[in-house]
C-alpha cells in the first residue's frame, strides 16, 4: 500500500499531477485544491489513495493524490456514500476546501452540496446524514469550533498536530484532544506547543 509519493513534480494540470520518484513517474488524479497547493513547486509530496477497478476487459489501477491527509480522509469517506463515485468525490473536493466541506456537512447545508455539479438533493442529504458523525469521530473536522461553523481564527496546523500528538502519548483520545487544542489555539493563536499542552490538560474531561 502506498502512503504517499514524494519527488519532482514533472507535469501538472488541474486534474493530474506526475511525480517522479526513484526514476518512476507516478500519475495521480488530483482535485483543484491540491492543484492550487502544489502549483509552482519543483518538488512535492502527495498522500495517495489507490483504486483498483475490476470487472471490465482490463483491470484499471488508479492513483489519487491529495496535498493533505484531511482531504484524503474526506475523499475516502465520500466514496463510501451511495451514489458518490470517485469522480464525484473529486468534484466535491474541487468545489470547496476540506475545511469548507467539513463546515457544510456539520451544519447540514445541503443547498451548498447540491450546487456541486452532479450532486442532487437526495445525494447531498445522504452525504450529510452518513458523514456528519464520522468527520467528528475521526477528527477530520478538528478545525471546526464546537458550534459546527467555520473557525473565526486560523489554527496553526503544526502546533495543533504536535500538541495533539503529545496528549495522545499521555493517554488521551485523539478526537477530544483535538477539539480542546483547536479551541485553545483559536483563543491564543501564538501560544507555544508546551503551553497548549499544559492548558489542554486543565480542560480535557
Amino acid at each position: 500500500m502506498i502512503e504517499y509519493i514524494k519527488g519532482e513534480l514533472t507535469e501538472l494540470t488541474p486534474a493530474l499531477a506526475v511525480i517522479e520518484a526513484a526514476g518512476v513517474g507516478y500519475a495521480l488524479n488530483i482535485s483543484l485544491n491540491t492543484y492550487t497547493a502544489i502549483q509552482g513547486k519543483k518538488e512535492t509530496k502527495l498522500y495517495v489513495h489507490e483504486a483498483l477497478t475490476t470487472g471490465g476487459r482490463d483491470d484499471a489501477f488508479t492513483l489519487y493524490g491529495f496535498f493533505s491527509k484531511q482531504e484524503r480522509s474526506l475523499y475516502r469517506l465520500l466514496i463510501t456514500v451511495s451514489g458518490v463515485g470517485a469522480n464525484t468525490a473529486r468534484m466535491i473536493l474541487s468545489a470547496m476546501s476540506a475545511k469548507e466541506l467539513c463546515g457544510v456537512i456539520s451544519t447540514g447545508n445541503d443547498k451548498m452540496l447540491k450546487s456541486v455539479k452532479g450532486i442532487g438533493l437526495k445525494t447531498a442529504q445522504r452525504i450529510i446524514v452518513d458523514l456528519k458523525d464520522k468527520i467528528i469521530s475521526l477528527g477530520i473536522a478538528d478545525e471546526l469550533p464546537a458550534s459546527g461553523g467555520l473557525p473565526s481564527m486560523p489554527v496553526d496546523n503544526a502546533t495543533r498536530d504536535e500538541a495533539v500528538s503529545a496528549l495522545t502519548m499521555l493517554g488521551f483520545s485523539p478526537a477530544p484532544s483535538q477539539k480542546v487544542v483547536v479551541a485553545i489555539l483559536q483563543e491564543q493563536p501564538d501560544m507555544a506547543v508546551e503551553m497548549v499542552v499544559k492548558e489542554a490538560l486543565k480542560r480535557i474531561k
